[in-house]
């Protein structure tokens, strides 16, 4: 069990990192459009890191009670 659940973690922290990269890297870019970009990537951002604090609280439950 530890195994899969590792990888759906860390699969999670990373989609959080690449959503959090792709804000920096836009808003470095800037040009028209980055602000409703930024706002859409700070939305997305949001989500997933609840998505993200959900698997890692699943996991962690799991683990507790196998």
């Amino acid at each position: 069990m530890a195994s899969w659940s590792n990888v759906l973690v860390a699969v999670a922290v990373a989609v959080v990192a690449l959503v959090v990269l792709a804000g920096f890297v836009n808003m470095f870019r800037g040009g028209q459009g980055a602000p409703a970009r930024a706002q859409r990537l700070m939305r997305w951002r949001v989500g997933l890191q609840l998505i993200a604090l959900i698997i890692v609280l699943g996991v962690l439950y799991a683990r507790g009670r196998w």
